[in-house]
């Protein structure tokens, strides 16, 4: 069991790919053990404000992140998390906050295996990716295929992400793009200033 010396970030994901990434990582000790990360399962885009704002207000973590896809435009409901966290914090903090990948979560979890740009976040488009890169047919996000899925994510592939979403653009509005980098590089980091540096404009 590892030991935490400070800090508790609450990550409010989308549904279970996002929750099963975050803990695969967390797993895979690549984060810095100041920070104790804990991850709610939001099981749905409409319930991410409300357990957001349910987890910011319980004053119980140093600070709360949301991870969720942009899915195709970005959508409309993407959008209205951005906006309602800006409206909710009033002032235009949502990039430092939502943690994102466009058009879908499986954009960065398929770039521990190669480097690709989705341009879809269709399962039945995206599986044929998932069967080539990861070897798992006809992917559905069931639990089986999940825990296989994330079984095959590895401390010598993070590396290899990082890298492959380097690549990517960070703007939410172009497809194939994710802001993950920042935000892993931060959770790496022993210097837990980035973490005041949020709070202070919240």
């Amino acid at each position: 069991m590892r030991k935490y010396k400070g800090k508790k970030i609450c990550i409010i994901c989308e549904g279970y790919e996002e929750l099963d990434y975050i803990e695969t990582l967390k797993n895979k000790a690549v984060f810095s053990n100041k920070y104790d990360f804990i991850t709610v399962n939001a099981k749905s885009i409409n319930t991410i404000i409300a357990r957001y704002q349910e987890k910011y207000q319980s004053d119980s973590y140093s600070l709360v992140l949301i991870f969720c896809d942009t899915d195709k435009g970005p959508s409309e409901k993407y959008k209205e998390i951005k906006q309602k966290i800006n409206d909710f914090h009033g002032e235009d903090v949502a990039d430092d906050i939502v943690i994102f990948g466009n058009p879908c979560t499986m954009q960065i979890i398929l770039s521990h295996f190669a480097e690709i740009k989705l341009t879809s976040q269709s399962k039945v488009i995206n599986s044929k990716y998932i069967k080539e890169y990861v070897g798992i047919d006809n992917y559905k996000a069931t639990d089986e295929q999940r825990k296989e899925l994330f079984s095959k994510i590895k401390r010598n592939n993070y590396k290899k992400m990082k890298e492959n979403v380097a690549k990517l653009s960070t703007d939410d509005n172009v497809t194939s793009s994710t802001n993950i980098l920042k935000f892993i590089e931060n959770f790496e980091s022993d210097d837990e200033s980035w973490i005041d540096e949020i709070n202070s404009r919240l």
